[in-house]
């Protein structure tokens, strides 16, 4: 059984190595049809990851108001002048937000947000950053960790101290050949900061104001209001715009994600009314957004698998057609070997074993190129891609059984000439 067998495999084999440009030609479908499966599910699983990982660490249990600047404001006012625009969450809506999600869920917590464009110097370095007022609470809210020193404390929310905590990525291009801690900053030109911490890196793609947070620098609440005020001029030309926004963000944290959904139907009950003129708050659901992209992916997925079996089909095709001309090819060679006794079954395997050899080896070869691909975007792109092993079998698994699929024909019906009439031909 064995041994019939591998002469099978050797007469397959030596069949193709006798028309090599052809095999191999043949084999490129197949090759071509794997390697896109292999390369687009990676780099469509790599941006799936990504978007996830974001909305993680926006918090799944997590829901988040935000003080928007509505279109209106946008435009630009006239030379000279000083333009006063009010918008936004107040500290008197947070407190209805803080008494009504407590009511419900006493386990929540509420964190308070206050950002603000400003320069922060050290010595000769400066750059310009944005200043992050908030509560203690922030740091287990946004799923941040401390890399050295401390965060903030009631205490220095109480004393309105003139404390901070600088990222990661800030605290290396401000201290670049020195340890922050214990040291000083120079905010807005004006105020100085003790460093009391330094965060761990956190590497996210967003923050406040289009700043990550490894960038930021957090302050206590009470600080930032008595140090910068409520008010945030911007001057662009001879143009100056005075903006007033009491909070930019409310951040409430749930215990668990089964309370989300209908925490935000009370959040949005209860501020979109306020804000339905301006439309200057928006309300958004981590978990949401998470449950989305997770539906986005799955629908990918089925667009990328139907452009991966019109690949593999052309591949198939492609075998089917080369091992029917060399059926024709080969009709006095089957007609010889039926007259001195070889079953249909002998034929219907060579024939098979050509089309699966076909197929396989384009498979291999096309889950190298698959493989390759993937790291030459990430290379060349900084695109992230996640090649996945249950992906590379299913690409060869099937790029496998589309040779012995489409081979079937082809042996089937060089098994079944005659072969009287195969003897014949010329």
């Amino acid at each position: 059984m064995i041994g019939d067998f591998s002469r099978i495999v050797d007469l397959g084999l030596k069949s193709l190595l006798l028309h090599k440009l052809r095999s191999s030609l043949t084999t490129a479908g197949i090759l071509f049809g794997v390697a896109s499966v292999i390369a687009m599910l990676a780099v469509g699983e790599g941006a799936s990851q990504e978007a996830l990982k974001r909305f993680r660490d926006m918090g799944v249990t997590n829901i988040l108001v935000r003080s928007v600047k509505p279109p209106d404001t946008q435009q630009s006012t006239q030379a000279g002048m000083m333009a006063l625009t009010t918008y936004g969450l107040t500290y008197q809506e947070a407190d209805r937000i803080e008494h009504l999600i407590k009511s419900q869920v006493p386990a929540a917590e509420i964190v308070r947000v206050r950002e603000i464009q400003r320069g922060v110097m050290r010595g000769e370095n400066w750059r310009s950053t944005v200043i992050v007022g908030t509560v203690p609470a922030f740091l287990s809210v946004t799923n941040m960790r401390i890399g050295e020193g401390r965060w903030l404390s009631d205490i220095d929310l109480q004393h309105q101290s003139n404390c901070c905590i600088l990222g990661n990525s800030l605290a290396k291009e401000l201290f670049p050949l020195e340890n922050p801690m214990n040291q000083t900053v120079l905010v807005g030109g004006e105020d100085r900061f003790h460093i009391v911490g330094v965060l761990d890196y956190q590497g996210r793609a967003a923050g406040p104001q289009g700043t990550t947070y490894d960038e930021c620098v957090f302050v206590p609440m009470s600080s930032s209001r008595r140090r910068f005020g409520d008010d945030v001029i911007t001057r662009s030309g001879n143009s100056t715009k005075n903006e007033h926004v009491e909070l930019h963000e409310v951040k409430v944290k749930l215990a668990n994600s089964d309370e989300v959904v209908g925490a935000a139907r009370l959040l949005r009950d209860m501020i979109e009314p306020l804000h339905k003129t301006q439309l200057d708050v928006e309300i958004t659901v981590p978990l949401e957004l998470l449950e989305q992209e997770r539906a986005s992916k799955r629908m990918f997925n089925i667009v990328l698998a139907v452009i991966a079996s019109i690949s593999l089909l052309v591949g198939g095709i492609g075998i089917m057609n080369v091992m029917l001309a060399t059926v024709t090819e080969r009709t006095r060679e089957i007609g010889i070997r039926r007259a001195l006794g070889a079953k249909k079954k002998h034929i219907i395997s060579q024939f098979l074993v050509e089309a699966g050899v076909l197929s396989a080896f384009g498979g291999v070869v096309g889950v190298g190129l698959g493989l390759l691909v993937p790291y030459l975007i990430e290379h060349w792109f900084h695109q992230q891609t996640v090649v996945l092993v249950p992906h590379v079998l299913l690409a060869f698994g099937i790029s496998a059984a589309v040779g012995v699929v489409f081979g079937i024909y082809p042996a089937w019906r060089a098994a079944n000439m005659d072969p009287v009439e195969a003897l014949r031909h010329e």
